[in-house]
């Protein structure tokens, strides 16, 4: 029987929904992330231009003001194509448009709107049972084929991937250099394709900064980095009619997808390693770098502070930032493959075994549900980071419920432990 993956964001209606066909700024001011992380700025350097993020979810609606021009329909391979621009639900169009959007005829902006787009349809939430149900490829196929793509990222705002078919996939799709990203889960536990090696586990924050309280109780040390995922307007349904307030870990994962596809656009000569190097590295947290957070990980993206460094060191192609929790070699052999295979001479240079200087702590950071993950999480006080230069302070709240949280600690390494297997 077809197993029915979960999607990873839940929609609040709110009493009036945006029209999506009204001025930019009423669904684009609930967007409340875009100005403090300067987005602007951002855009000046990368826009994420160059990079094709494949997004695998309900589908993806080619046809809404904002990703009209996004969306490379053509380019999802033909075994797994099924309806991949008929969306049930509306889920995977606002990941989508959160990634990749345009803003424009009132839609949201994306995070990365020079990206593209290439959809993928699978059985989750939303899809009922017969023919269309039957003909959705199955999660793991979704991702097989996207491994083969030229695609450089692959999103993930869903749950539920737990076959040994659905692991081998996300190894393969590692081995192929490929960025993953997931949900960690919105329902008290971690979900998977988050749990598993080689995949970048998002956690949500509010528009305070701090840690939701749905992903926090569910991140269990599976998260590794932290983006914006409450308060977030995304589409109400299928209809396509208006946005929704909308809170999930979902929407936090294509935000970590769009933050991972603005720094690739602009150093597409690196690889997956030094990507993922770069989005941990200069994550805003207050606690230690080599001691990630239970709830947060590394802490919140900030994909400014490398476009914003010209000479900003993304340390070795072949060496895995997360080495020590995968537990694998795979995105290690992919980088060195693929560094091999590019001209430039700086990337050849920093093969190495050992990670630099600038990068070396995330690289050695001990496994999330270690004694160092456990001792952040186990804080009760407010943990503060400074934003750099932009004079703005960025929250990454544990908050109080932390000491009580932490009291799984225990199980939470042990599930750690096993990621690592």
């Amino acid at each position: 029987m077809r197993a029915v993956g979960a999607i990873v964001g839940t929609l609040a209606a709110v009493s009036a929904g945006l029209a999506p066909n009204a001025s930019a700024a009423d669904a684009q001011s609930q967007q409340w992330y875009l100005g403090p992380m300067k987005t602007e700025e951002m855009w000046k350097v990368s826009t994420g231009e160059g990079v094709k993020v494949a997004v695998i979810d309900s589908g993806v609606n080619p046809n809404t003001a904002s990703l009209k021009g996004q969306v490379l329909a053509d380019e999802t391979p033909k075994s797994v194509a099924y309806h991949a621009t008929d969306d049930y639900s509306g889920h995977g169009t606002s990941m989508a448009e959160l990634i990749a959007g345009t803003g424009q005829g009132g839609g949201l902006q994306g995070l990365a709107p020079g990206a593209k787009i290439v959809p993928y349809r699978i059985a989750l939430e939303g899809l009922e049972s017969g023919p269309e149900y039957e003909e959705s490829p199955e999660a793991w196929e979704a991702l097989r084929a996207a491994a083969d793509t030229d695609a450089k990222i692959i999103n993930m705002s869903f749950g539920g991937m737990t076959s040994k078919e659905d692991q081998a996939a996300i190894k393969y799709a590692a081995s192929k250099g490929k960025l993953l990203v997931a949900a960690v889960g919105n329902d008290g536990f971690p979900d998977a394709p988050a749990l598993f090696p080689y995949v970048i586990g998002a956690a949500a924050v509010d528009s305070t900064y701090k840690v939701s309280k749905f992903s926090k109780k569910s991140s269990r040390g599976y998260a590794d980095l932290a983006a914006p995922g409450e308060g977030i307007p995304t589409w109400c349904d299928e209809t396509f009619r208006s946005y929704c307030q909308s809170q999930g870990t979902s929407q936090a994962t294509a935000l970590v997808s769009a933050a991972a596809a603005l720094i690739w656009s602009a150093h597409p000569d690196w690889t997956v390693n030094q990507v993922t190097r770069a989005l941990l590295d200069t994550a805003s947290r207050g606690w230690p770098k080599d001691e990630p957070s239970m709830y947060a990980g590394y802490g919140f993206i900030r994909p400014r502070v490398v476009l914003a460094d010209p000479n900003y060191d993304p340390g070795p192609p072949d060496v895995d930032p997360l080495a020590k929790i995968n537990g694998g070699d795979a995105l290690a052999k992919a980088g060195a493959r693929d560094a091999s295979n590019t001209d430039n001479a700086d990337n050849a240079g920093n093969s190495s075994s050992e990670p630099s200087a600038s990068a070396s702590g995330a690289s050695q950071a001990p496994g999330k549900g270690s004694t160092g993950g456990a001792s952040a999480a186990g804080s009760n006080a407010e943990t503060a980071a400074a934003d750099g230069d932009s004079g703005n302070t960025l929250w990454i709240a544990l908050g109080a419920a932390a000491a009580v949280i932490v009291i799984g600690g225990a199980g939470a390494a042990v599930l750690r432990a096993r990621r690592a297997r």
